[in-house]
């Protein structure tokens, strides 16, 4: 009996150490908290980002685009970001790896304090969440300057979702997006497989806990 008792607390406690707990089923870290293996720096300006403590950091004056090395298709991914006062920078989804504007060419989701002065004249689809220049996210959700978020990003065929810090801020079938002139600008619409990555505008922020589970 008192094996059994000692054993369920160790795996309580596994389970309190891994954000989710056993919502976390399937998932696998893209980020082993100590080094950039399994990224590539595509256009490096300054340091680029460097790990520190436990957290892939891009500081003000630093960025690039840090994509995955490996392709992803139809994907849950979920991490933690923290911004500074102002920050700004974006998740880009099935992307090509290679040099180029992902926002176009792939498809970049908005990480950015929209909450700053100097943002309060942005457009809609320029805010945190939003699929930039197509489709404007929920805003409300977004925590203050030096907080901690947690962002989970679903790819599923045409769908994209963004649900953050438990609110569903975007939900959107590409399909219906029709205008000619979007589709025009956005081929990376189109893409059914790609990179993900962060892309740095010489700007503070912060990533970690970054897992992904892969969909059928």
């Amino acid at each position: 009996m008192m094996r059994l008792w000692r054993l369920s607390l160790i795996l309580a406690s596994i389970a309190a150490t891994v954000p989710g707990g056993a919502q976390e089923e399937g998932f696998r870290p893209l980020f082993d908290g100590e080094s950039l293996d399994g990224w590539v720096l595509i256009g490096k300006r300054g340091e680029g980002y460097a790990v520190r403590d436990g957290a892939i950091s891009c500081s003000r004056g630093n960025g690039g685009n840090l994509m995955s090395a490996a392709e992803y298709q139809d994907f849950v991914l979920r991490f933690e970001f923290k911004l500074d006062s102002g920050s700004n920078n974006g998740l880009c989804i099935r992307c090509p790896l290679g040099w180029g504007d992902m926002a176009y060419i792939g498809n970049e989701l908005q990480i950015i304090d929209n909450s700053a002065e100097r943002y309060k004249a942005i457009k809609p689809w320029q805010k945190h969440g939003s699929l930039y220049n197509v489709a404007p996210a929920k805003t409300g959700a977004l925590k203050p300057a030096g907080e901690w978020n947690s962002q989970e990003v679903t790819a599923s065929g045409p769908r994209i979702r963004v649900v953050l810090n438990g609110t569903e801020i975007l939900s959107v079938d590409t399909r219906d997006i029709t205008d000619a002139e979007t589709l025009a600008k956005h081929p990376g619409l189109k893409r059914k497989s790609g990179h993900i990555g962060f892309l740095g505008h010489n700007e503070p922020v912060e990533f970690r806990n970054i897992r992904i589970k892969e969909l059928p």
